[in-house]
């Protein structure tokens, strides 16, 4: 990656040894502490304030790019004072000391395990390459269609990139705010069954918060449990549970790009700042191999075709037209009960009875592009229904999928 030419005597041998001893062994240099107790918890609190480690990364290569060794390594050690136990920064640190002594061609010349050392660089590149490639503030996700009104934030996360990016909502609006540096399964995305060390794909929701001081200290400061598996999770047979966005053990600043066994984790102080963003049963999480960003006239269409999806349903069973229900139900389509669609429809019918008219609300849609699919759209809304003087409320999730030029439903459940 760099080569350049020494310019001084190696100084403070000890520390590269010191590096070297914390790879092999997997303790931080600044040794282990109880994550459970108030003042850890304190203490991540004062490290959710310190100056961001990527800005201090991109620093240290910038100066590096400009031949700047004295100040690169300066910032450097600015980095690792701040972050004791981030061990990317100690390498490069390493690095930086080497290079007075000779030519440094790799990340990571400094002795130590090769599976450690492998790991560290795949942490370097994927933080470096995502921070080059972040999304145009001019661009939006296209897999967010619409949210509801009370819904702050969305996050999602990019498994390519390795990145949670967080957007602020308002007023229809999305606006990125922040983004972190996530690892994730072991086997990377598409989550199919118990144990196989991947992370899900799919639209999920924040169900809870645990604090770290009820967790192990493998969790780090807390955790954000998700609710995989979801409805179409399931439908899919997709088993196991307990998929988590949690924080890093206090040994270990971060871990490796694909190190888990299916949870997105992040650093424990950029965990803290997330937390402020979440919403319990509000905030959506959407987990995807990569996301896709358009520009706004392209998410406008694909909003507004949406809604006119969804409306057009909504016209159709208020005709209490059969003919016109049924066609907007795909003969693929399967309920959580594993009904088919002549089953379901059939049921449908039966429950109007003699019902000689009825008028459908819909409102706090939510309208989402299912990951790495442009042919499914996620809707969910709270339906109102009024038979006479009668009225209910439910609220309601439908899949819809494209079949040639039409819009069919191909799985719908009452939440």
């Amino acid at each position: 990656m760099f080569c350049f030419r020494p310019h001084q005597p190696l100084i403070r041998r000890g520390m590269l040894v010191g590096l070297s001893f914390a790879l092999a062994t997997g303790w931080s240099l600044s040794g282990p502490a109880a994550a459970t107790s108030p003042a850890v918890r304190e203490a991540m609190q004062a490290l959710a304030s310190k100056p961001n480690p990527e800005v201090l990364l991109i620093e240290v290569y910038k100066e590096l790019g400009a031949n700047h060794l004295r100040t690169a390594l300066e910032k450097a050690d600015r980095l690792v004072e701040a972050y004791p136990n981030f061990r990317l920064g100690h390498l490069i640190r390493g690095d930086l000391l080497l290079m007075h002594s000779r030519p440094v061609t790799t990340l990571g010349a400094v002795d130590g395990p090769e599976d450690k050392l492998k790991n560290l660089r795949e942490e370097a590149m994927v933080r470096l390459k995502s921070l080059r490639e972040r999304p145009d503030p001019d661009l939006i996700p296209r897999q967010v269609l619409q949210l509801r009104d009370d819904q702050k934030h969305v996050l999602l996360v990019d498994a390519k990139r390795s990145r949670l990016y967080v957007y602020a909502h308002q007023a229809g609006k999305l606006k990125l705010v922040s983004d972190y540096y996530i690892s994730q399964g072991k086997y990377g995305v598409n989550k199919l069954k118990e144990g196989d060390q991947k992370t899900p794909i799919g639209i999920y929701y924040i169900t809870s918060r645990l604090s770290g001081a009820r967790l192990p200290d493998f969790y780090g400061s807390g955790a954000l449990p998700i609710n995989y598996p979801n409805e179409w999770d399931k439908l899919n047979g997709r088993s196991g549970s307990g998929i988590w966005l949690h924080g890093t053990p206090s040994d270990s600043f971060s871990r490796p790009p694909l190190s888990s066994d299916g949870c997105v984790v992040l650093t424990n102080p950029d965990l803290h700042r997330l937390s402020n963003s979440v919403e319990i049963g509000k905030t959506p999480v959407v987990i995807s191999e990569t996301i896709d960003f358009v520009n706004k006239t392209k998410w406008d269409n694909d909003r507004a075709a949406a809604a006119r999806i969804l409306e057009g349903w909504r016209q159709d069973v208020e005709s209490m037209d059969s003919a016109r229900i049924a066609r907007n139900y795909s003969r693929q389509f399967k309920s959580d009960r594993g009904e088919d669609v002549d089953v379901w429809l059939g049921k449908h019918q039966q429950s109007l009875g003699n019902v000689k008219a009825l008028k459908l609300v819909l409102r706090d849609m939510t309208h989402f592009f299912y990951p790495g699919r442009d042919d499914m759209i996620v809707s969910t809304f709270t339906q109102e229904t009024m038979i006479g003087k009668s009225k209910s409320t439910l609220r309601k999730r439908q899949y819809w999928t494209r079949e040639g030029a039409s819009w069919k439903v191909l799985h719908e459940v009452t939440l």
